[in-house]
């Protein structure tokens, strides 16, 4: 959901970094990014950071193309060394992690990699003065400090289970972004790293252009030149895949099936933990109260959304967890039931009026429902959700916007968003019920507040024990059930379709925020030219 923690003026770094944001609007071949030929390759994205700067949270799930984490995950999602050697020491109480660091390493602009540069990079984002994007996620870490060049030792406060995951986190050189204002500095938007890319230049709005690193530690990547377009809407992404300007883009399950019987192109399904979902906002009188929220979870037809806007590429959602995941809560699925949503909203007194639509204490049922603008798979969405709601007695009215027309409006309007975080469940959920986080930014945009929820998301940060964990993570689940401050719809499969010309594609268990490193290019560094 746009999920991820931030503090006051960080609100704009993550609306920018998770939004959608101005198309490339120019005829195919216009703004620079004509179709790739040999070594180069061209992809059409829907997203566009604020800042390429991994002290703000740029990268921070990994696969940020410009820098490396200390730990990387393979295309089965695990865990492999990246700028570490090896995997990290874990002391017995799950509090020390211990990394021994590659040797030789240097940062595009030459200068060497050590362990100064991590300890930088860690306590700058935690930080208070750092506009970062994703403190809460490291509110585990207690200190972190440098034995010799070579070696980092974190201390956590609690035996954090899922720490390791947290350390594919991009690391930044302190000898550049050091030097400046960490919030404003040049490094936002000229980085220097030890990825496997470097910026050659970015045209926001338009798109990002990258050249291999000659010198990257894990070998120069042979596709020498990459960009990626950033073009909002869905059909101009497909237009312009179709008429030969992008070798590969991001597709919605309607458009990317017009390309199946291409020959000379190949569309990659990718599994997600991404879902979509309806802020039901507590300071609505209508959308707050828990009984329309009881009532529309059952309302809703998640099945017909898989089956008619998905054409079959997702599930029905519960909550943020899917139902194929070992945290799922079984028995906390919810039928489709009509006659069980209106007799939810009789019995608390919502009667239907002359119009159908439901009164209550002379509020009518009724509320605006925000979505993304130029992007189908919300519209459809919200379009279905309305229609649901509405043979149950509840009208919502749709409207499309921009994320600064949305953003101002989250406490009381619902807003169709979207979220979700392969891994741990600590890594979704925390950001998306926590009381705490209410109005700061995309966080629980639902200003959600349930103390049972709360309590049990605590514990499941902070218990070492596996069994713990799942029992809290149980209630948190099934506490959605009872009060759904969220209508959760579908888990979507992310759809790309790329041309045949490059070997080596794979796709990975991907977040809500695909795109500008998820996709069959999260290993760009890796793909060989056909012969």
């Amino acid at each position: 959901m746009l999920s991820r923690s931030i503090r006051g003026a960080a609100a704009a770094t993550l609306a920018g970094t998770l939004a959608i944001t101005a198309a490339a609007c120019s005829k195919p071949g216009e703004s620079g990014t004509a179709h790739g030929a040999g070594d180069s390759a061209v992809v059409g994205i829907a997203y566009e950071p604020e800042t390429l700067s991994p002290l703000l949270g740029y990268g921070k799930d990994g696969n940020s193309k410009i820098f490396d984490g200390l730990l990387t995950f393979d295309d089965d999602m695990k865990l492999r060394p990246a700028l570490a050697a090896e995997l990290p020491q874990v002391s017995d109480d799950g509090r020390t992690y211990t990394y021994a660091l590659r040797e030789g390493v240097q940062f595009s602009d030459g200068e060497p990699f050590t362990s100064k540069d991590v300890v930088f990079t860690y306590r700058t984002i935690l930080d208070k003065k750092t506009n970062n994007a994703s403190k809460t996620e490291l509110d585990a870490v207690k200190d972190v400090r440098a034995e010799g060049d070579h070696k980092v030792v974190f201390t956590l406060k609690y035996p954090y289970a899922p720490f390791a995951e947290r350390t594919v986190l991009p690391i930044a050189p302190e000898h550049v972004a050091g030097e400046q204002d960490v919030n404003s500095g040049s490094f936002t938007t000229k980085p220097v790293g030890t990825g496997p890319y470097i910026l050659t230049g970015w045209s926001k709005g338009e798109k990002l252009s990258f050249k291999a690193n000659p010198g990257y530690w894990g070998g120069a990547p042979k596709v020498k030149k990459f960009t990626m377009a950033v073009i909002k809407d869905d059909d101009v992404r497909a237009t312009r895949l179709r008429t030969g300007d992008l070798d590969g883009a991001i597709l919605p399950p309607d458009l990317a099936n017009t390309f199946k019987d291409d020959d000379g192109r190949t569309t990659y399904a990718a599994r997600s933990f991404d879902y979509r979902t309806v802020t039901l906002p507590t300071h609505n009188k209508v959308a707050g109260d828990t009984d329309v929220r009881r009532a529309l979870d059952v309302a809703v037809d998640r099945r017909a959304m898989v089956d008619k806007i998905l054409d079959g590429a997702g599930k029905p959602a519960y909550g943020p967890v899917p139902t194929d995941s070992l945290w799922f809560a079984k028995g906390t699925e919810r039928t489709h039931d009509l006659a069980e949503a209106k007799r939810i909203l009789d019995e608390a007194g919502w009667k239907p009026g002359a119009d159908g639509i439901r009164v209550k204490d002379g509020v009518r049922a009724r509320f605006p429902l925000w979505y993304l603008s130029g992007d189908k798979l919300r519209q459809d969405h919200a379009l279905a959700y309305a229609s649901d709601a509405k043979k149950a007695g509840i009208d919502i009215k749709t409207q499309a916007g921009t994320w600064e027309v949305i953003m101002p409006r989250m406490k009381h309007d619902a807003v169709l968003a979207g979220g979700g975080a392969p891994g741990d469940p600590d890594f979704d959920q925390y950001t998306l019920l926590q009381s705490s986080l209410a109005g700061d930014a995309f966080n629980n945009m639902a200003w959600y507040d349930n103390p049972a929820v709360d309590k049990a998301l605590k514990k499941g940060r902070e218990s070492g024990e596996t069994a713990d964990r799942r029992a809290a993570y149980d209630t948190v689940q099934r506490e959605l059930v009872k009060n759904p401050g969220y209508t959760f719809l579908t888990h979507i499969d992310h759809l790309y379709v790329v041309d045949d010309k490059w070997s080596g594609l794979t796709t990975q268990t991907e977040p809500h925020d695909h795109g500008l490193a998820s996709g069959p290019w999260w290993n760009v560094e890796d793909w060989t030219p056909k012969k």
